[in-house]
């Protein structure tokens, strides 16, 4: 069978690892969001907003995340609440607000992703010998190169 998009379909083997490879990192993410202060949808902006180093319009967070432009505006409002970002005016368009997050949004983000990884840690630490460690670190390289 060949998709447009990607030429002929994977080996059944190959489909069954990336099966298996998405369900344990769905469960791993799951496993991790108990600890969360930060709502998925609103930790996904900060993200942006402190990756990209940038300010965007809702419009554009919108596009960027992939939803509707109504729950990106609900998402900002919430996030502007509690202080995470900021909406200043466009300097070209004064129909448009740009958002970026503050120093209280970087801090919130990197303090949660901080309690993840010392998580991820802690578990890979009791649960992993030596050499699995080595094998695990092997394949985050792996991972890397299938982006």
């Amino acid at each position: 069978m060949t998709t447009p998009a990607t030429g002929p379909a994977p080996h059944p083997d190959t489909l069954e690892l990336a099966a298996d490879l998405r369900a344990a990192i769905g469960e791993l993410v799951r496993s991790l969001r108990p600890d969360d202060t930060l709502p998925q949808n609103q930790a996904a902006v900060l993200g942006l907003l402190v990756r990209d180093e940038r300010a965007y319009t809702v419009a554009e967070l919108a596009a960027r995340q992939r939803v509707r432009h109504q729950s990106m505006a609900r998402t900002v409002a919430l996030l502007t609440e509690a202080g995470l970002v900021t909406q200043q005016p466009h300097a070209t368009d004064g129909r448009k607000l740009l958002v970026t997050a503050t120093e209280a949004g970087r801090a919130a983000l990197l303090e949660q992703r901080a309690r993840r990884e010392a998580r991820i840690a802690t578990a890979i630490e009791a649960r992993l010998t030596p050499e699995e460690r080595d094998r695990l670190r092997a394949a985050v390289e792996l991972l890397r190169r299938l982006q």
